[in-house]
């Protein structure tokens, strides 16, 4: 159970002291420069003024605090301060759309700034197609060729196109789900603002970069404008302390986050994720963490860079980036405390991330069905984690298990990392001999609903019993196997 810092008679602000993050500014800035790429000269940022690389007991006591959320947006905003609640102007650094908004959003922008208007930074406009890729319906794929057309007016930079949609992998620059493709692409980076059509964009947060989901009308806008106006949230912070059992991933941890603060506990707020055991976690399993900060209604979600975070990124991007920190007086709504070492594998079951249960609580559940992919759980340590469970059982899956890695290189990996333990055995060969189906083409799959893969998605009478799996809830493998 998590212990929080809010009392009962709850009050509006709560400072939080020695919670083991050094101020921003005893940070020394962390600067990635490569000179084989021209940086551009346009200011869309600037850093808060008086700050010293001098430690605060050489400068005195910073004045007023402040989370690292209310940091990237006093940064973007070009304040030097700012507290929650205040609406500012924020430069955003990076904007992702992809086929399902994409196209609303460049009507609205053209509606707004004129026909013949142009974006306002070619290169800061990322544009994934993801959902409707490989379907034969006609006015599907025509939201894809909405998104060729306009990128090719336009001269965007980053375009992830797909024209061969019978076979994925003749289109080198296809990538798959979004979330996951940025980062493999070296578009998050620490201490900037990210803003994507898409609920789970919060995902890029575990890069210590304040990320969230917008609508179209505000995409439109933020295509000509390349700023938005946001309101800046209060911060809640969660503490994860303990080694990790091995049979916990991040699924469990914001699966027992979630159940502890309710599917509505962090509407319109940051949620801030710190600890030695946030700390042991890989950028995949950050991005979990993060990517699900929506389902608590949260902001955003957003973890510190660290050296993890820089090795990652060493070979995906050359452009500078300065990381912020909370200060140690920075004020948080509420903290909450978890010791990760008592914790159990979970499962969210139907219909809410809310409505969470121990996995063994469920050993007598049917399961109709199986899914392993999405956003959340079709990444590459997803799918390892998933074959090390097959590996161990020995046995043949009972139901249809379907698996669908998120991006290209994630479809790659399956079929040629080798799973520790197995004598050299890829993803790929275990799962085939453990009866799944064969890992289909990248793509957000199920969670659009694609009816030619999956046509028992469709319609409410028609759901199966399928809890939220992405093999974080490993003991339900294995009660497969047992029954």
């Amino acid at each position: 159970m998590a212990s929080s810092a809010v009392a009962s008679n709850f009050t509006p602000f709560i400072n939080q002291k020695d919670v083991g993050l050094s101020a921003f500014s005893s940070q020394s800035c962390f600067l990635i420069q490569n000179s084989r790429r021209r940086i551009s000269k346009k200011i869309v940022s600037v850093m808060a003024p008086g700050q010293s690389e001098r430690k605060p007991s050489t400068t005195g006591s910073v004045k007023n605090a402040m989370t690292m959320t209310e940091k990237i947006f006093a940064r973007a905003s070009e304040k030097p301060q700012l507290s929650p609640g205040e609406n500012v102007w924020v430069n955003v650094d990076i904007l992702m759309t992809h086929d399902v908004c994409g196209p609303g959003s460049f009507e609205i922008f053209k509606r707004e700034f004129g026909k013949n208007a142009k974006v306002w930074d070619r290169e800061k406009i990322v544009i994934i197609p993801e959902h409707y890729i490989f379907t034969s319906d006609e006015r599907a794929n025509r939201n894809v060729d909405i998104l060729r057309d306009f990128c090719t007016e336009q001269n965007i930079k980053y375009f992830y196109d797909i024209k061969d949609l019978s076979n994925f992998k003749a289109n080198p620059d296809y990538k798959g789900v979004c979330h996951v493709a940025l980062a493999q692409e070296g578009h998050c980076r620490p201490g900037e603002v990210l803003l994507g059509t898409d609920s789970h964009t919060c995902t890029a947060g575990a890069f210590g970069q304040f990320a969230t989901g917008i609508g179209i009308t505000d995409a439109g806008f933020v295509l000509g404008a390349g700023k938005l106006l946001l309101k800046v949230p209060p911060t809640l912070r969660f503490v994860m302390d303990g080694e990790m059992p091995n049979y916990l991933l991040a699924k469990d941890l914001i699966l027992h986050i979630i159940g502890e603060i309710s599917l509505s506990g962090a509407t319109y707020k940051s949620m801030e994720f710190v600890g030695s055991t946030v700390e042991s976690l890989t950028m995949e399993e950050r991005m979990t963490l993060c990517n699900m900060a929506i389902e608590a209604g949260g902001k955003n979600g957003i973890v510190p860079a660290d050296n993890t975070t820089h090795k990652y990124l060493a070979d995906k991007t050359s452009l500078p980036y300065e990381p912020v920190y909370s200060d140690d007086k920075a004020r948080f709504l509420s903290e909450y405390r978890f010791d990760v070492s008592k914790l159990e594998p979970l499962v969210a079951k139907p219909y809410s991330p809310d409505n969470r249960a121990l996995a063994r609580e469920c050993k007598d559940v049917k399961i109709d069905r199986v899914y392993i992919g999405s956003c959340t759980g079709g990444k590459t340590e997803d799918f390892l984690a998933a074959a090390e469970v097959f590996l161990a059982s020995g046995k043949k899956v009972k139901v249809p298990t379907f698996l669908v890695p998120a991006t290209q290189k994630v479809w790659m990996d399956v079929y040629s990392l080798p799973v520790p333990g197995s004598g050299g055995k890829t993803c790929s060969q275990i799962f085939e001999e453990a009866g799944c189906d064969t890992p289909a083409s990248p793509t957000c799959g199920l969670c659009l609903h694609d009816k030619q893969k999956f046509p028992w998605s469709y319609g409410a009478q028609r759901r199966p019993n399928l809890p939220s799996f992405s093999i974080h809830g490993c003991s339900i493998s294995f009660n497969w196997f047992r029954h």
